[in-house]
């Protein structure tokens, strides 16, 4: 993928058409988010316009492979993921799957794409190498599955997923030129790019909602590369981890309390910490730059002195996380919202 950097723009334009006319079929079929007291927006608002992103990247990835561009292992761990989770999701968001079928499909795709991607490698921890193993595969398989449905939750307010989706991509690409790994950088520019152009209609205030397949195609794929980058460099895989840090943090510092509480879980809420900060602000616009903002002058710049500066990875971490989970706090996530009388 040579010339990937002229496939950008166009895909921006693809993925904004095509979410045009998806936005046009929601409206002809009704498939509308209703707001109710769980939700964050106020106007019945179309759904389901993340397939744009979807079939946009795929076709990527389709393309790329048969221009020998992508391996065949990775072009599987990816396709055959994402698009089972997309599937799952466009199922979803037309009807209804039962909680415990949705996690088991989730696990299917996170093992399908965690075993085309060789599987968890050994990482450097606290200055110590550690091959894990079997061990290893079994928590990647969950992280997989805890980062795509954490993406899910933290789609819930006007553009805030896909902010989030392309400073990332974007953050990840300055550190893979940083380590001078450029091969893997057009994956990263191009699933930004798909995602600009769903942006352009997502922005607050948004004509249409990602859905459950945009989300947690999103999610699993982020997950994926972010393992592939493991491969790379074990640095690689912290820097990751630090970048995500915003969506990571808040769904588990609000996922830890809803458990402390006894609440289920798996029902619909909305105490996250940023849709509490979009209920104090009384707009979407400011809680979504917010995150962008977060992502590039403070997580990327803690990144990039553990792959620039020797900085341990799991201490970076941790000093990207602490002002993050004080700021959770500070916004209430997970605290049980109080009933308007």
């Amino acid at each position: 993928m040579n010339h990937w950097w002229l496939a950008a723009p166009l895909l921006i334009g693809f993925t904004f058409v095509l979410t045009y006319g998806l936005r046009r079929y929601a409206l002809h079929k009704s498939l509308l988010d209703i707001p109710n007291g769980r939700s964050s927006h106020t106007v019945p608002t179309p759904r389901g316009g993340g397939v744009a992103i979807v079939v946009g990247y795929l076709v990527v990835l389709a393309v790329a492979f048969g221009v020998d561009a992508l391996p065949f292992s990775t072009f599987l761990g990816l396709f055959g993921a994402g698009s089972f989770i997309a599937g799952l999701g466009f199922l979803d968001d037309h009807g209804h799957i039962a909680a415990r079928w949705r996690l088991l499909g989730h696990f299917v795709a996170a093992g399908w794409g965690l075993y085309w991607l060789g599987g968890f490698p050994a990482v450097s921890v606290w200055g110590m190498t550690m091959d894990l193993g079997m061990v290893g595969n079994v928590l990647a398989v969950f992280y997989l599955v805890w980062l795509l449905n954490l993406y899910n939750f933290m789609d819930g307010i006007d553009g805030i997923a896909s902010v989030e989706a392309i400073t990332v991509c974007l953050g990840a690409s300055v550190l893979y030129a940083v380590e001078g790994a450029f091969g893997p950088i057009w994956l990263l520019v191009l699933l930004a790019a798909a995602v600009a152009g769903f942006l352009l209609w997502n922005f607050p205030p948004a004509k249409i909602f990602m859905g459950d397949a945009g989300s947690g195609f999103l999610g699993i794929v982020l997950g994926l590369l972010s393992l592939q980058a493991a491969w790379i460099s074990s640095q690689l895989l912290w820097a990751w981890l630090i970048l995500l840090g915003v969506f990571i943090v808040d769904a588990t510092v609000t996922l830890i309390r809803r458990l402390v509480r006894g609440d289920k879980v798996y029902e619909a809420h909305r105490s996250h910490a940023y849709q509490y900060a979009s209920r104090r602000f009384g707009r979407h616009l400011p809680v979504t730059s917010a995150v962008g903002v977060i992502n590039l002058c403070w997580l990327l710049p803690v990144a990039l002195c553990v792959i620039r500066f020797g900085l341990d990875g799991a201490i970076g971490v941790v000093i990207a996380y602490v002002p993050l989970v004080l700021l959770a706090i500070r916004f209430n996530a997970g605290q049980l919202e109080r009933v308007q009388a």
